[in-house]
């Protein structure tokens, strides 16, 4: 049995993680978009291992996952694998899309580049407000510190 899910460019987002310090999809998570099985996936993946080094892909440990598991709603006993996911970077997603060679795993990739793509100008956007806020900060009086520092817990959550 399996859980495809009709794709849409819109939800990409809310598929990616930041796990280990890096932005990162799950296996079960792409299965879904591209319109295959996890375990379809992860054999292709297995067959092509050269392709995905440990930037591109990484299992995440049981520790992960479990953490994981309380974090997503979406991750309840029964309905994923037992074994714990594999994360694939921005680099690794490029990847898999020189081994899922269909006309919606090209549709897929090509809407998920667009994704990192926005989270990467949002950081950044947020990297440079963060800046702007140390700069009036410097510029003001102490007196403003309470509200400079409330402004920097906003960009950090």
């Amino acid at each position: 049995m399996s859980n495809l899910v009709e794709f849409k460019e819109d939800n990409i987002v809310e598929h990616i993680y930041f796990i280990r310090r890096e932005k990162a999809m799950l296996d079960f998570d792409l299965a879904s978009l591209y319109g295959v099985q996890t375990k379809a996936l992860k054999q292709a993946v297995r067959r092509n291992i050269k392709r995905f080094p440990p930037d591109f892909m990484f299992e995440l440990d049981n520790k992960e996952y479990q953490s994981l598991r309380t974090q997503i709603v979406t991750l309840k006993r029964g309905q994923h694998s037992k074994y714990p996911p594999f994360a694939f970077t921005e680099q690794g997603v490029v990847m898999l899309s020189g081994i899922l060679n269909s006309d919606r795993a090209i549709k897929v990739n090509v809407a998920i580049m667009r994704a990192f793509i926005q989270m990467r100008r949002l950081i950044t956007s947020y990297k440079d407000l963060e800046k702007k806020i140390n700069e009036l900060e410097n510029k003001y009086d102490k007196n403003f510190s309470i509200v400079f520092e409330a402004l920097k817990q906003l960009i950090r959550q």
